[in-house]
């Protein structure tokens, strides 16, 4: 287990911005407006190749304890209390202040190691600003300019030397065994309540405000002896409704869980149906290719007739996805879970199911047999071998002749057979379809010496008649 350091301070003093710094990464969102960031995110440093640690970036502590500032704060405390070293975060450029001042006494009362980290210190005089936040009482104070990278060595030295060798926090692994579960979906649909009904703790921030989850966090977990990695993500909006700078990255992280996932789950809200937004939702998981599992959350709520309305608006509004299994469930009470789970595996099991050349082959013959393609223009697509071309989702490259011409319906024909043959459920299945080249296609055709005498005898003799 790795050591872990907590970044804690008041909104918009630099907290994200020194976490990407330290990971390498963007996987927290950065801007100007204060309070972007709300649930706690972790990450690697591994800048220090002798000794890595686990890093933490919390939101900022608004000094209110109600509302989305109260869960955020809460956040804050929790990934202090489990740190081994606190950097507690201040800005330069706007000095003491007196949410500083609580924070600080906070800390004081938490009795775990603390250093003073001033960010922001370009462009101002770096020792006046040590004059002002020594009254704090830090033995060293720490100055950094986080986005200009400028400090941040002697910060991971002072850190690295100040952390015990071992530390109490599990670290996340890229084991490639570990199932990588993505929740999705419009936002207020309950996401953030079922992955923290999983873990069994107020991991996620979950509230009735829409657009409460920014960022797409990942929590490894283990079930049933078996290990995933939970991706709790930002609820999805159509396009025309984006308007916010910050909403917009929260759309892109939650476009590259969808593509970094290997099961994606689409959470739909039982008492509103299947809206235009989920549309949009499911249609990302269809471009990327990933095993897709329906929950329909709330689903404890309705009466017996609202439970009918809807499983007829279900069966209309997803006919287009016949393959995904849906599961009536309850993030709040927890029902359902267990077969929310069985759906998840054989997702996933089909999704990365490998096949031999020869079964798949086997199947694309009892299909052409059973059901030849139709004649178009007088002329039939021959089919004459397949092979897979990978997997999540699975795929089969088809090589023939006059492949251009298979119709659709075909295709979906084909589909359906590998579906039924092979037990694939809850995945997309893509068909390659390839035509053999013409050896001569291109090529000219070069006459020799007594050809060109031939033909011109024949032109003569034609002009001739």
């Amino acid at each position: 287990m790795l050591p872990l350091v907590a970044l804690v301070g008041r909104p918009n003093v630099g907290k994200s911005t020194l976490f990407n710094a330290f990971t390498r990464t963007r996987d927290a969102l950065v801007h100007d407006q204060p309070g972007v960031t709300r649930d706690r995110n972790y990450g690697v440093c591994r800048l220090n190749e002798d000794k890595p640690f686990l890093i933490v970036d919390t939101g900022g502590i608004a000094g209110d304890e109600e509302g989305l500032a109260g869960a955020t704060a809460r956040q804050a405390r929790a990934a202090a209390g489990e740190a081994d070293l606190i950097l507690f975060v201040v800005d330069a450029r706007e000095g003491t202040s007196a949410l500083d001042d609580e924070i600080l006494s906070w800390l004081r009362k938490l009795s775990r190691p603390t250093l003073l980290l001033i960010n922001k210190i370009d462009g101002t005089n770096e020792d006046t600003v040590r004059s002002e936040f020594s009254r704090y009482g830090f033995s060293e104070m720490l100055t950094v300019s986080a986005a200009h990278r400028q400090g941040l060595d002697d910060l991971l030295d002072e850190v690295v030397e100040r952390l015990p060798e071992e530390g109490t926090t599990e670290t996340l692994d890229d084991d490639p065994g570990r199932m990588r579960i993505a929740f999705v979906g419009r936002p207020n649909v309950g996401k953030s309540t079922l992955v923290n009904r999983l873990l069994g703790e107020e991991r996620m921030i979950a509230s009735e405000v829409p657009g409460t989850t920014r960022d797409s966090i990942a929590v490894d977990m283990e079930r049933d002896g078996r290990e995933y990695r939970l991706i709790d993500t930002a609820g999805l909006r159509r396009k025309g409704r984006v308007d916010e700078v910050v909403e917009k990255f929260s759309v892109v992280k939650t476009l590259q869980a969808i593509e970094q996932c290997q099961v994606a789950v689409l959470m739909l809200d039982a008492t509103e149906g299947v809206t235009d937004q989920d549309a949009s939702v499911l249609g990302a998981v269809l471009d990327a290719g990933r095993a897709l599992v329906v929950a329909i959350n709330k689903w404890d709520g309705l009466t017996e007739y609202q439970r009918e309305q809807a499983e007829a608006l279900l069966s209309r509004k997803l006919s287009f996805v016949p393959w995904a299994e849906v599961v009536r469930i309850s993030a709040q009470h927890g029902s359902g879970l267990r077969e929310l789970f069985r759906a998840i595996h054989q997702a996933h099991a089909s999704a990365t199911m490998e096949f031999s050349t020869s079964e798949v082959n086997r199947a694309l013959e009892i299909a052409y047999e059973t059901n030849p393609p139709p004649a178009i223009r007088g002329h039939v697509s021959k089919l004459r071998y397949v092979h897979p071309g990978g997997s999540n989702p699975p795929t089969f490259i088809v090589h023939g002749t006059r492949l251009k011409d298979l119709p659709e319906s075909y295709k979906r024909y084909l589909e359906n057979f590998f579906r039924k043959r092979f037990k694939l459920v809850g995945t997309p299945v893509q068909f390659i379809f390839r035509e053999g080249t013409n050896p001569y296609e291109g090529k000219k055709n070069v006459l020799t010496e007594r050809q060109v005498k031939a033909k011109r005898r024949l032109m003569k003799h034609v002009r001739g008649k």
